[in-house]
């Protein structure tokens, strides 16, 4: 019988948390990794000592363990006003404390990162104050380390070009190496779990919120990529993957962040589209599941999100699905799932839907108490707060956190961002860069010494591109005008383009309608550039859809991804080191017209 098959059987028969625990070590010992030298020796260092702790939890102790929470700052000892606010304490360390969480995230916009060996140094001491207090349970420590748009950690650790630049390759073996590079060095750092891959299929051009998050618009595609990096991050770099955004967040014209959206799918639709890639990396063994603030009227009618849904979450992902892994909620503190309950209904409605871990409580006291509570009243039973611990504690025993909390420092150089590692990622990334339009055979551009023109969206990013470019012995001039550019800045840089000649300009999601001035003044700069008559190469830093709002342009690629790794394997294209090789993978429409494609799924030139 299997491990998750005992707990469920233990659960059900009112066998101790005690008994199942120890029920697991043949299987602990043989997917615990190897030793690594410790900063300070773990409270929790066998199983034994793993189940005396579990003895004595109280019920506050176990539904801490349901809470992933973080902190502001880059060290767990230095106070930072907005922790008191929050929290009421100080310090990193005295959330730990005094919750007693699960599990902890990390955000480099909240000032958690500065670079990899303080990341190591960090989770070192949250898991020093988490072994230190009440029944010393090690953190499972998580990030967002999708790569391409989104990343918590830059350089010197590995970038990637994102799942969209996969997709356009077609490599699932690139996608597996990528995931067990990007796994092994957030290990190296002393996390446990990435909140990836996105699950998401993107057939709506206009998603403000997935597109290049998403492997495709191809729901084979999506599943193929999934479950290749969910076997990266979990048989080769040995942490926990989590797909999300479940049930599936692919066909929506609004943010979750913001607002609460609708998939106005069937239910044939959802099983065609949305379903797949979440059944193969259920199939995979996929660790966790990440729940999606979207409404699903074919699945469950009543208008609460998904992540408050007990027919969506416990009667198709558990039942009809059988995932017997971690369900985590996104974010609560998103207005999607704060739209229609108060915070303290929200987290009581998301465990009853059948979450077993809840992210980013916006008000954690009151949410906290609110569980509680709804225990002590009869509301939750405390047998499901047992399944959903027990589920916890067999993750941390699949992936050594209960006995391995610690890392190393002193090993960051050695794993993150080695010169092994980032020329593997170069080469991944070189096969997705797709050349949409060469009608005039302006690609490639011949090795002639010429003066170019890098403009358009990003400061680092137009740097980057203009360095490369220098590096192969352009005259370079670097002109960013930003999202939103300025009757000036576009004024500059059409002056500029005149006495260039090739201009190179990069676009990031100008077809964004919900951004009106962003629409326009993007489309507007292209447009400018295309009619001083000089030689334009448009190219699209993010989404691939921009095309639709100037398809006047006579050269356009797509990179899916604004990082320098994507940027230096665009110059490699540019000057013809390479062929492109990469193919859209996903239909670009017809602007105001979705569903009439201008180009088609699987399209891409080369020479």
């Amino acid at each position: 019988m299997s491990a998750l098959r005992r707990f469920a059987v233990a659960s059900l028969t009112g066998v101790s948390a005690v008994a199942v625990v120890a029920s697991l070590a043949p299987a602990a010992a043989v997917s615990a990794p190897p030793p690594e030298p410790r900063v300070e020796a773990p409270a929790i260092t066998n199983l034994q000592q793993a189940t005396q702790a579990l003895q004595g939890m109280t019920l506050e102790e176990k539904i801490g363990q349901m809470f992933v929470l973080f902190a502001y700052g880059p060290d767990a000892a230095r106070p930072d006003a907005r922790n008191t606010a929050l929290y009421g304490v100080a310090t990193p360390a005295e959330v730990v404390a005094k919750y007693k969480p699960g599990g902890w995230i990390y955000f480099n916009a909240r000032d958690n990162v500065t670079n990899p060996t303080q990341l190591a140094t960090y989770s070192n001491q949250l898991q020093t104050a988490a072994t230190s207090t009440g029944q010393r349970i090690p953190l499972t420590i998580a990030t967002d380390q999708e790569q391409g748009v989104v990343v918590r950690i830059g350089p010197p650790a590995t970038q990637f070009g994102g799942n969209m630049a996969h997709g356009a390759s077609r490599s699932t073996a690139d996608a597996r190496t990528a995931a067990g590079i990007t796994g092994r060095e957030l290990k190296a750092m002393g996390i446990r779990q990435d909140y990836a891959p996105v699950a998401d299929v993107n057939v709506n051009a206009l998603n403000p919120v997935i597109g290049v998050r998403s492997f495709s618009s191809d729901p084979e595609l999506v599943s193929d990529m999934t479950v290749a990096q969910v076997q990266g991050y979990q048989k080769d770099a040995g942490i926990m993957a989590t797909a999300k955004h479940f049930p599936g967040h692919g066909d929506t014209r609004d943010d979750s962040h913001t607002s609460l959206p609708t998939i106005n799918h069937t239910l044939q639709e959802w099983n065609t589209i949305d379903a797949p890639p979440f059944k193969a990396a259920i199939k995979a063994g996929i660790d966790s599941i990440m729940t999606a603030h979207i409404v699903v009227p074919s699945l469950d009618p009543s208008g609460d999100p998904a992540t408050l849904s007990k027919p969506i979450l416990t009667g198709v992902l558990r039942n009809q699905l059988g995932f017997k892994g971690l369900i985590i909620t996104d974010a609560l503190e998103m207005a999607a799932v704060r739209a229609k309950y108060g915070d303290a209904e929200v987290a009581v409605r998301a465990i009853e839907a059948g979450a077993d871990q809840i992210l980013l409580p916006p008000a954690p006291d009151v949410q906290f108490n609110a569980v509680v509570n709804a225990v002590k009243s009869g509301r939750i039973s405390e047998r499901q707060i047992n399944e959903s611990l027990l589920r916890i504690l067999l993750m941390k025993l699949k992936n050594g956190v209960l006995f391995q909390p610690f890392v190393d420092p002193a090993k960051i150089p050695s794993v993150v961002g080695t010169p092994a590692s980032l020329a593997a990622a170069q080469k991944i990334v070189d096969k997705s860069i797709t050349l949409v339009k060469n009608n005039n055979s302006t690609l490639p551009l011949s090795n002639t010494p010429r003066k170019v023109l890098v403009t358009g969206w990003g400061v680092a990013t137009t740097a980057s591109l203009g360095a490369s470019l220098t590096n192969r012995g352009a005259t370079t001039t670097v002109a960013q005008t930003g999202a939103a550019p300025t009757d000036a800045a576009i004024a500059d840089a059409v002056a500029k383009a005149q006495v260039n000649d090739v201009t190179v300009v990069l676009t990031q999601k100008a077809w964004d309608t919900t951004v009106t001035d962003k629409l326009a003044k993007q489309q507007k700069l292209v447009n400018d550039l295309l009619a001083t008559g000089k030689t334009v190469i448009v190219v699209a830093v993010r989404d691939p859809y921009d095309i639709a709002y100037f398809d006047d342009a006579p050269t356009y690629v797509a990179t899916y991804g604004y990082q320098g790794v994507s940027m230096e394997s665009l110059a490699k294209v540019l000057y013809g080191e390479i062929a492109p090789t990469g193919k859209l993978p996903v239909d670009i429409p017809v602007a105001g017209q979705p569903t009439t494609p201008l180009y088609q799924f699987g399209h891409g030139l080369t020479w």
